[in-house]
C-alpha cells in the first residue's frame, strides 16, 4: 500500500518510464535475471526490463550477474563465471530453479513478445579484449534477432561504453552507470544518456538539468524506497529502475496525473 505524502494535489510531473531491475523478480516462480522475471515484466507491461551480462570461460554469453554465481556467501557452491565453463555456471540454478539463460534465450523471449524494452548491462570483464569480445557478440545476437530498437546498453566500465559506441549501430542508446563523469564527457564516450545511482544525483542535481540540456536522458538506480521515487519524479529523470515496479508505478499514477 502505498502512504500519500507530501505532494500538492494540483502538482503535475512527467511521468518517468519504469524499468524492473534484473527482470520483475518478485514475482512468483522467477528469481533476479532469470527468464521468469523478464516474462513477468512483459506481461506487467513495464516499458523496460533489466539485465546483467557475463562472458565464460568458454566465450558464452549468459544473463548472470557475477562475477561469482550465485553468490559468495552461504553453504551452497560457488562458481567464477569468467573462469567457469556455460556448463558448470547452468548446473547451479537460481533461487527460482531456472537455470542460467543464454543471451539467446532471453532475446528469442524479448522478439516473442515486443513492448518491453531490454536494458542490457555488459558487466566488467577480466581483460579489455575480453570487453570487445562480449560486447561483439552481444550486438552480433541482437542483429540476428532484429531487435536493435528493443535494446538499450548500459555499462561501469568507460571502455565497454565506447566499444558499444563505436560498434553498435549508430544511434544507440547508451548510458554510463558510474557516477563519476559529467554529462559532457559520458555524451564524448558516445553516451546517449547516464545512468546513475539516485544518490549521486541527490548530491549532484546539476547532473539532471545538465544532461537535459545536452540532449541526453536520465536514468537512475536503484531506487525501491517512496521518499527516493517521489525525488526523483519531482527532479525530472527519465527512467526509474527499481527492483519494485509495482509501486514505482502506484506513485507515478498519483504524481503525474
Amino acid at each position: 500500500m502505498v502512504v500519500m505524502i507530501g505532494i500538492s494535489a494540483s502538482a503535475q510531473y512527467k511521468a518517468p518510464k519504469i524499468i524492473a531491475h534484473r527482470g520483475f523478480h518478485a514475482s512468483e516462480g522467477a528469481a533476479k535475471n532469470s527468464l521468469n522475471a523478464l516474462k513477468a515484466a512483459q506481461e506487467a507491461g513495464f516499458w523496460g526490463s533489466e539485465c546483467d551480462l557475463q562472458l565464460t570461460k568458454d566465450g558464452e554469453v549468459l544473463v548472470v550477474h557475477g562475477p561469482w554465481h550465485p553468490g559468495t556467501k552461504g553453504a551452497r557452491p560457488v562458481v567464477h563465471i569468467h573462469r567457469s565453463t556455460k556448463e558448470k555456471v547452468q548446473a547451479i540454478p537460481l533461487a527460482s530453479g531456472e537455470k542460467v539463460s543464454t543471451l539467446d534465450e532471453y532475446l528469442q523471449q524479448v522478439a516473442s513478445a515486443k513492448g518491453t524494452k531490454l536494458i542490457i548491462e555488459i558487466k566488467d570483464q577480466p581483460t579489455p579484449q575480453l570487453e570487445t569480445e562480449i560486447v561483439e557478440k552481444t550486438i552480433k545476437a541482437v542483429a540476428k534477432y532484429g531487435l536493435e530498437n528493443e535494446v538499450e546498453y548500459i555499462a561501469f566500465r568507460p571502455f565497454v561504453c565506447w566499444e558499444l559506441a563505436r560498434l553498435a549501430p549508430k544511434g544507440t542508446n547508451i548510458a554510463y552507470l558510474n557516477g563519476d563523469y559529467s554529462p559532457h564527457y559520458c555524451r564524448s564516450m558516445g553516451c546517449k544518456g547516464i545512468d546513475y545511482k539516485y544518490t549521486v544525483l541527490k548530491r549532484k542535481k546539476w547532473m539532471i538539468e545538465n544532461a537535459h540540456k545536452l540532449g541526453m536522458y536520465v536514468n537512475t538506480w536503484t531506487v525501491n524506497k517512496e521518499d527516493d521515487i517521489r525525488w526523483c519524479i519531482e527532479n525530472g529523470v527519465d527512467y526509474i529502475t527499481t527492483d519494485n515496479p509495482m509501486l514505482v508505478r502506484q506513485i507515478i499514477a498519483e504524481m503525474c496525473k
